[in-house]
């Protein structure tokens, strides 16, 4: 006869298996308490109605192990929550595994030695132009000594188990060695920039009192810490419309340093200065914009990636890169760190002696470059589940609910004969989807709408017909900016945005977006757009936090590829705690199916794969 215990233990919403992937029950007891545990050293693959599969991957537990969670509290985690005995070949795994970080660290070189490591026909080197490269295991260093691809940037020196390398090899080195599934731990210190008295203000501009949220002040910390070598970069994974710029901020102010800040786009580049003038002692003298518009250097500036990447032609240098030394930077903030350009990475792989922090809402890359950020700008220091920040009120709660409509019948056969790209393409810009757009903004009247889309002439015949504004690449940041404006102030109760608004665009007042299409199941543009319509909504009075629920839907074409890149794109929102009612579209009848009674029902069962 079973006893209570293991009833229980039955019960658990978690099974582990051999292959390193995590089955999550979502109807279990303890589920949603479980996923929020998994966050820190999993990687959702797969989201169905039922189970949840998870992945272990040596960057998640690596990610993991640098934000000072240890070997044994993952295996603790997993034998709290599994219903089953996990397999003795997946805890030696993640032991192995995580263990890898740490055996190798990058320190500073003794300057006493430099010149014992190199031969005495060489020129001296400037100080501390030479790092060790070090381990406490011999079989590892034979491995890398070994490793032919390592030659060129290492060489043996007297201490045992240690290589030399140059200080300008210290990002690529880091990069390398993690292809080659060996995580490096920079313990070499950092330079100290320009000193800039960066203070935030007890009291914003307009009078009210500056409250720093606990998890920002942690976020902060889990970067600056105490200093010391080791400390000083990282990333920082926060929900849309949790304050990642005050956590920016709040690093800068700990920092007191001449600070580089990197974002998407002109709109965000302004938002940036908006708050620092607003929320820290800075003059606006102190901050420069560094853009296409205006292409000027102060012991603050923001810059965009665009132009940061910009080249005359394919063959030319990429002159903007001259900004990284233009100063003596202290800081470099990169927002959307997930966003960080191919370009970009080479030139951050030599700023390893800076300190820097990436800001990001997920660290999804559709193109499987998470260790790129790993290695150069620095692993994941701090995150926090966005339900766990929706539960206290600081992220607005929301409700994803996803249309399907039939394809007209005079598309199918050429939807049926085309490429790939092209049936994205017929499938995205059903014209069913324009009628629906349309009933639903007139059905949810009361609310401040954005609708979301990635095919331009799509975009124009919905702002043509719903007689809104329509902001796409090519609309002049003043235009751009008056938008926005009249949409806070409730001028204008509906915009329609391209995907240039997908990224640090504040609209505090957007209680509802309408997705058309997408960029072929982007997770990361999925979290985006629905960051959109996360800000807390009543900023009033301090202390008080919006308690109504917004709305994200998402208009899908049915039986097409449309489908498939949907489900893709909520995988991410998944792992977070977020499901997908699901209503099929036929006619302004199943929008009944919306009423506030609905909305408000748990749709855990309609998520889907």
């Amino acid at each position: 006869m079973q006893n209570a215990a293991q009833i229980e233990q039955f019960q658990n919403p978690l099974i582990v298996q051999s292959d390193r992937t995590i089955l999550l029950d979502v109807h279990a007891p303890r589920s949603e308490e479980c996923r929020n545990a998994l966050i820190p050293f999993a990687e959702l693959e797969r989201s169905p109605e039922h189970l949840h599969t998870y992945r272990l991957t040596p960057l998640s537990l690596w990610n993991a192990a640098s934000a000072g969670i240890s070997t044994q509290q993952i295996i603790q985690t997993l034998r709290e929550f599994s219903r089953y005995q996990i397999p003795q070949n997946i805890e030696m795994w993640i032991f192995e595994t995580a263990e890898r970080f740490g055996k190798l660290r990058l320190v500073q070189i003794e300057e006493n030695k430099i010149q014992e490591e190199k031969s005495s026909e060489e020129i001296s080197p400037p100080r501390q132009e030479f790092l060790y490269l070090e381990t406490a295991d011999e079989n590892i260093f034979k491995q890398i000594q070994n490793n032919s691809a390592m030659k060129k940037f290492l060489s043996p020196c007297e201490k045992p188990n240690c290589f030399l390398l140059a200080l300008t090899d210290r990002g690529i080195v880091k990069q390398k060695l993690l292809e080659f599934g060996w995580p490096v731990k920079d313990e070499a210190p950092l330079r100290e920039g320009e000193t800039l008295e960066i203070n935030l203000r007890e009291k914003t501009l307009s009078g009210n009192p500056l409250v720093i949220r606990e998890y920002q002040i942690e976020a902060a910390e889990s970067i600056v810490a105490d200093k010391r070598p080791g400390t000083g970069f990282g990333t920082i994974a926060l929900p849309c419309g949790s304050g990642k710029t005050i956590v920016g901020m709040k690093i800068m102010s700990m920092l007191k340093t001449s600070t580089l800040i990197i974002t998407t786009n002109i709109t965000a580049v302004h938002q940036w200065i908006d708050e620092l003038l607003d929320k820290t002692n800075l003059t606006r003298e102190q901050i420069a914009e560094y853009t296409g518009e205006n292409k000027t250097i102060a012991p603050v500036t923001i810059a965009t990636y665009q132009i940061l990447t910009w080249r005359p032609d394919k063959e030319s240098a990429f002159p903007h890169f001259s900004i990284f030394r233009e100063r003596a930077w202290g800081l470099i903030i990169y927002d959307e760190v997930h966003l960080l350009p191919a370009p970009v990475f080479r030139v951050v792989a030599e700023l390893q002696a800076v300190r820097r922090v990436g800001l990001t809402a997920t660290l999804v890359r559709e193109d499987g470059c998470q260790g790129h950020v790993f290695s150069l700008v620095g692993p994941k220091r701090y995150d926090v589940p966005w339900k766990e920040l929706e539960k206290s009120g600081f992220i607005a709660s929301a409700k994803c609910i996803e249309l399907r409509v039939n394809l007209p019948e005079h598309l199918e056969l050429e939807y049926a004969v085309v490429p790939p790209r092209e049936k994205h393409k017929i499938a995205s810009t059903n014209p069913a989807k324009i009628q629906v757009a349309k009933e639903l903004v007139e059905k949810f009247s009361d609310d401040k709408i954005l609708v979301i889309g990635q095919y331009l002439n799509q975009l124009k015949e919905i702002a043509e017909l719903l007689k809104v504004p329509l902001i796409t690449g090519k609309t002049p940041n003043a235009e751009r900016e008056k938008i926005y404006a009249d949409f806070r102030s409730g001028k204008n109760r509906i915009i329609v945005v391209s995907k240039v608004a997908n990224f640090a665009v504040d609209l505090p007042d957007a209680s509802m977006a309408v997705e058309l299409s997408g960029a072929f199941g982007s997770r990361q543009e999925e979290a985006q757009r629905l960051g959109r319509i996360l800000r807390p909504k009543n900023l009033n009075k301090p202390g008080e936090n919006f308690s109504g629920t917004s709305k994200f839907f998402t208009i899908i074409t049915r039986r097409t590829s449309d489908e498939d890149f949907g489900s893709n794109r909520q995988k991410f929102l998944a792992e977070q705690g977020y499901s997908y009612k699901i209503i099929l579209y036929n006619d302004a009848a199943d929008l009944e199916q919306l009423q506030e009674r609905a909305l408000m029902q748990n749709a855990s069962e309609s998520a889907i794969d």
